[in-house]
């Protein structure tokens, strides 16, 4: 799949449209009459690929968003901070939801759930 499909008239880019009725896909200029039929069906994939630190991040972001609520009624096993923030998530391997707590410290970020 190319990543652009340029206009063979008036070499402008081409951009992706629908004929809803014969529920084919297909490219047209904007500035002449010229179109093509796609022969893809993707228009546009966006692939993203995590490394394990960065899913760790994700973890130890939550700590700083506002939207999660927090608690002052639990205190990290590692570092003794009294604020935490919690979510419900499915864990893996497990059936149902579980509550986690991430540590509020900004130099902890300890993970654990109850």
């Amino acid at each position: 799949m190319s990543t652009m499909k340029f206009c063979r008239e008036c070499n402008n880019i081409l951009y992706p449209k629908e004929d809803r009725d014969k529920r084919t896909l297909f490219f047209a200029c904007r500035n002449c009459e010229h179109q093509e039929v796609s022969d893809y069906n993707c228009v546009y994939r966006n692939e993203v690929h995590h490394t394990a630190g960065e899913r760790t991040q994700v973890l130890q972001d939550v700590a700083s968003d506002p939207t999660l609520p927090r608690t002052k009624t639990v205190r990290c096993a590692l570092c003794g901070h009294g604020e935490a923030v919690f979510f419900q998530a499915t864990a893996r391997g497990e059936e149902g939801m579980t509550l986690f707590f991430v540590c509020c410290s900004p130099d902890c970020g300890h993970r654990w759930r109850e």
